[in-house]
């Protein structure tokens, strides 16, 4: 019997450098995450402690060269975040907040200054960011962001709120978005900053073991060397999303393979009418259809993967990805809590969890319509978004 779900032997595809990068933190899941993830997500608890822990191993900002980061290729960081996400979304959403959104933001977009300031400490684990574009009333439609920056003398004066935030009650350093009167700019704020209060959502039902926040921005007072000076216009914050979505491709697969091996090791052992439930023709069904899907799933992260080491991956690839390998693994996810039947609802099996978490995942940086309509508009030339 062969346990993994990869059909099309996607590993011989793999470096021995990209093997040997995915087995440190798949060993890392499976001795720090899984004994523990349960009573995190039940709790409603993101784990701090593994903060420097990820750093040591180099997972944060580790696509980014220089200031401390790693400087990883694009396809050893998309296993890395298939890794962590086996464990739970929230693990991976962490690395993708911190590196592929604060930290990309400031080493693209920011100063010399700036990067020298935060960047080292990021990616040591020693300093937190989050990443503040989403407004309450501008998620798909950010250029309707009512937060507001204008000058006030040589300072900034940031007001407005964002919402469902990552970090932010836990960060020391927040990027904000803001429309000026000279359109869409960035700023880094340290958040010990007067009139910065950021405020933990909580009654969640998805993405438990991680921190969301809504930012209330007071008029926040700011130097003027607090801009990105490198980012005008929303081509700053997308340019970040596409790194964070990139991730997301990976991701979900790895917490689709997660859901599977934990069916797939039910139905070995589960007896019904005197049989183990691997041995009946619709639960085999049910794991072939789940290993096609992962198989084809992780061919597509490579791919891109592969596009974006040579500098040739396209955003409307990107949109592809995320919305067929989010749509799938939630698909995985649900199925997989079938062949484990009422025990399935408890956080005893990894399936349901994932699931509710893939919620969110499947909504955070782009929505499955927003995807489809990025597409329709690359495949017929006309944006159907209004």
């Amino acid at each position: 019997m062969n346990r993994s779900p990869d059909l099309f032997n996607v590993d011989s595809l793999l470096t021995s450098e990209e093997l040997a990068g995915r087995q440190r933190v798949r060993t890392f899941v499976d001795e720090t995450i899984r004994p523990n993830i349960a009573a995190w997500y039940e709790d409603a608890v993101f784990p701090l402690e593994i903060v420097p822990e990820l750093g040591r191993l180099g997972l944060l900002g580790m696509h980014l060269e220089g200031y401390g980061c790693a400087g990883r290729g694009a396809v050893e960081y998309g296993l890395a975040a298939l890794e962590l996400e086996a464990g739970d979304s929230g693990i991976r959403t962490f690395m993708s907040v911190q590196g592929s959104l604060a930290m990309t933001a400031i080493h693209r977009h920011g100063s010399e200054e700036q990067k020298q300031q935060w960047l080292p400490g990021m990616a040591a684990g020693e300093l937190i960011g989050c990443f503040g574009l989403t407004e309450p009333t501008a998620g798909s439609d950010p250029a309707g962001m009512q937060a507001f920056a204008r000058r006030d003398g040589g300072d900034w004066i940031l007001s407005g709120t964002k919402r469902w935030i990552g970090l932010a009650s836990v960060a020391d350093v927040a990027i904000i978005w803001a429309m000026t009167d000279d359109g869409v700019r960035g700023f880094v704020v340290p958040t010990r900053a007067p009139g910065f209060r950021a405020t933990v959502i909580g009654r969640k039902l998805s993405m438990r073991a991680s921190i969301q926040c809504e930012i209330e921005l007071d008029d926040v007072r700011l130097p003027a060397h607090a801009v990105l000076p490198g980012a005008k216009g929303l081509r700053g914050p997308f340019e970040c999303l596409n790194e964070a979505r990139y991730g997301i491709i990976w991701g979900a697969m790895g917490a689709a393979r997660d859901s599977y091996l934990a069916a797939l090791d039910y139905s070995l052992e589960r007896l019904q009418f005197g049989r183990p439930l691997a041995g009946y023709q619709l639960t085999q069904e049910k794991l072939a259809h789940m290993a096609l899907e992962i198989s084809k799933g992780t061919l597509l992260a490579l791919q891109l993967g592969r596009l974006k080491e040579a500098g040739r991956l396209e955003p409307q690839q990107i949109s592809a990805g995320k919305l067929n390998n989010c749509r799938e693994a939630i698909a995985i996810c649900r199925e997989a809590r079938t062949i484990l039947g009422g025990n399935g609802i408890t956080l005893d099996y990894s399936p349901l969890r994932h699931a509710n978490n893939l919620e969110s995942v499947r909504t955070y940086e782009g929505t499955d319509e927003v995807h489809t309509l990025v597409l329709g508009s690359y495949l017929t030339g006309i944006a159907a978004f209004r």
